[in-house]
């Protein structure tokens, strides 16, 4: 069993009427801790903090990272060198129904858990997505947040995937491609990186903007926009990232085949996520 604390009592509980039990009223961060031979440390740890600020108060949640969190996963990070650390903020208790209590009493549930083996072996030599026929609701008003509703990520992951590939490729019901089912998605055409737009649909996640950043810091042009497969199908090379696994390359989408990217294993190597 993953080790849990909830509000730093370790292997507390959540009271049942805890909002994000009842509606998923709260928001969550997966992070990884660095490499037994780099600086103990959570990676990109400022990103993701300010991630979940940003999440509170599209949601209307009070919260701040106090002192004693961030000295928590900062412990955590030397104690698990290489792990996964999920922290988990819900609004707490209160209210009634779906009416959120004037102030909010959050609760903070922080777990350990390793890193999929898997993700090497992806690292080296790139996934496979299949499209996917769940798309993604719109609604702009929560586009972007990692909310506690997973729902439609539940639904994507039911579907059972053929040995060939790893992942789905997500749309929106509109049909304009938003992620994979855990993933951001890039794509590279005439020396340009494109990324779907996160404005009705989809997760904004922590290595999707630092990846912007970096690219855009080494003199290559990327740019949001609304995509099709046609789009994507067109692409002369495609990456997928997380904050576990950093930059993994797509080698196929159905049937269409990619060359990967000679510059994946590079950012990986800029950005120390390599595994």
């Amino acid at each position: 069993m993953a080790p849990v604390w909830v509000n730093h009592h370790e292997n507390g509980t959540i009271n049942p009427f805890d909002r994000a039990v009842a509606y998923g009223d709260g928001v969550f961060a997966t992070m990884r801790t660095a490499a037994a031979d780099m600086p103990a440390g959570i990676l990109f740890l400022d990103g993701h903090i300010c991630r979940l600020q940003q999440g509170c108060e599209r949601l209307g949640i009070e919260w701040h990272a106090s002192d004693l969190l961030i000295e928590q996963l900062q412990q955590l990070a030397r104690q698990y060198p290489q792990h996964c650390i999920k922290l988990l903020l819900t609004r707490g208790v209160g209210g009634r129904g779906y009416q959120a209590p004037s102030s909010s009493n959050v609760t903070e549930v922080v777990s350990v858990n390793a890193i999929p083996d898997h993700y090497l072996d992806w690292q080296q030599s790139g996934i496979s997505l299949a499209s996917s026929s769940i798309c993604l609701g719109r609604q702009p008003l929560l586009a972007g947040i990692k909310h506690l509703n997973r729902l439609e990520q539940v639904l994507i992951k039911s579907q059972p995937l053929v040995d060939t590939y790893q992942d789905w490729l997500v749309f929106d019901c509109d049909g304009y491609v938003i992620e994979s089912s855990m993933a951001n998605l890039f794509i590279v055409k005439n020396n340009q990186v494109l990324t779907p737009a996160i404005t009705h649909a989809g997760v904004s996640g922590v290595m999707r903007e630092i990846i912007i950043d970096t690219l855009l810091c080494h003199g290559i042009a990327v740019m949001a926009t609304r995509l099709t497969l046609s789009d994507v199908q067109a692409a002369e090379h495609i990456f997928i990232t997380n904050s576990l696994f950093g930059m993994i390359d797509v080698t196929a989408i159905d049937d269409f085949q990619f060359s990967r990217w000679t510059q994946t294993a590079r950012f990986r190597q800029i950005l120390s996520v390599n595994l």
